[in-house]
């Protein structure tokens, strides 16, 4: 584990031309000075250099630990400048002199990061992506647009567990065939059920669980998934530049999360297994018990790029997957925009008599009410 000094040293590092603070560049992997564009490479320690496997089973700090409401005091180490941040956030930058702060030292309250999945996607590229994203919305109105500031993004890494699991379930239940049965009145749809149990087996790797209770989970399902297997171990200097978010999900709950969506997925499994097995029509599967065995856990931070815009006094969040660029966000919508769209239909239908115009503007209607669904969805 890094001393205080030692990790200062590592992630406030300043270029030997000009003295500036360097910063990680996702665009070359290395430390980047943003003024004069030196560049160094940062060197991996000997040994594994990816995040550590750990049991489960042997953590002993389990407790969760939320920080939410919490505000701490940080003292920049460079000016001497004090500034007030959520506790949540365990690295960030002076806003006095750009000296970065990060979390020095594995301490007792909170676990340290096994490894950190690279920006490689830049602020700029992302900027671009809002602005790509933003004008698809046609019914967002046009001071959200141009309210909206694609450079006012913040590269941010967020807390993730990961779950390495073997499972052995028993199941039971009953499956059903169709059979068609002919009557004086007609054909009829006749389904016989039979029970099945049986045993099923299935290894899960890196089952994904955010670590934060800040962000929707709406909105992180937008830009996942990340490639965690890509990931580094961690370093300071990795972190240098950016925000990284301490988690507030701890380990134990965040396992208890990651089971009930193992468990959700083992029942699509099962009930797949048993409608293949018997060429079954349903399958309805009444009791699953699962036992676990070989749990192995990471902690890494994932990289996001993230941005909001305020519009009529409601703040709306927009995201960018850092490792592979996929988008996601909110966007208010504009009711007089819809209204315009469907009184224009409703215009349109009574201008025409003609049956066949009336199925295609039955038609386009459809489709238009499809665009707004489309267009409006955050």
């Amino acid at each position: 584990m890094l001393l205080r000094e030692e990790t200062k040293r590592e992630t406030d590092r300043k270029c030997p031309r000009c003295g500036g603070t360097m910063d990680f560049d996702p665009a070359t992997g290395g430390l980047k000075c943003p003024y004069c564009e030196y560049g160094e490479a940062i060197i991996q320690d000997a040994g594994a250099d990816t995040a550590e496997e750990l049991d489960f089973g042997r953590e002993t700090q389990t407790a969760n630990r939320d920080w939410g409401v919490k505000k701490k005091i940080i003292l920049c180490k460079s000016c001497g400048a004090q500034s007030v941040y959520d506790e949540l956030e365990i690295a960030n930058e002076c806003p006095y002199c750009g000296s970065n702060q990060v979390m020095e030292e594995k301490d007792e309250d909170t676990l340290a990061p096994g490894g950190v999945v690279l920006f490689a996607v830049t602020a700029k590229q992302a900027a671009a992506k809002f602005t790509s994203w933003i004008k698809r919305k046609l019914f967002c109105p046009r001071a959200a647009k141009e309210g909206a500031r694609p450079g006012a993004f913040k590269g941010v890494y967020l807390p993730y567990w990961t779950f390495d699991a073997g499972t052995e379930s028993s199941y039971a239940g009953e499956y059903g065939i169709d059979r068609t049965v002919r009557h004086k009145d007609g054909v009829k749809t006749v389904t016989d059920w039979h029970p099945v149990k049986g045993k099923y087996r299935e290894d899960f790797d890196d089952e994904l669980v955010l670590g934060s209770s800040r962000h929707e989970e709406s909105l992180m399902r937008d830009v996942e998934p990340f490639h965690t297997a890509d990931n580094k171990k961690y370093k300071p200097e990795y972190v240098a530049g950016f925000i990284a978010e301490r988690y507030s999900i701890g380990l134990q709950q965040a396992w208890e999360k990651a089971k009930k969506t193992i468990g959700q997925k083992l029942e699509a499994n099962i009930e797949e297994k048993v409608r293949e097995e018997h060429h079954a029509d349903h399958v309805r599967i009444a009791n699953i018990r699962t036992g676990y065995f070989g749990v192995t856990f990471k902690y890494l931070l994932l990289p996001v790029w993230l941005s909001s815009y305020r519009y009529k006094g409601k703040v709306y969040h927009f995201m960018v997957n850092g490792q592979s660029g996929k988008a996601g966000g909110q966007a208010p919508t504009s009711l007089l925009r819809v209204a315009v769209a469907v009184l224009l239909v409703l215009t349109l239908f009574l201008l025409c008599s003609d049956y066949a115009a009336y199925g295609i503007l039955t038609l386009a209607a459809a489709l238009i009410t499809g665009l707004v669904c489309w267009f409006t969805r955050a």
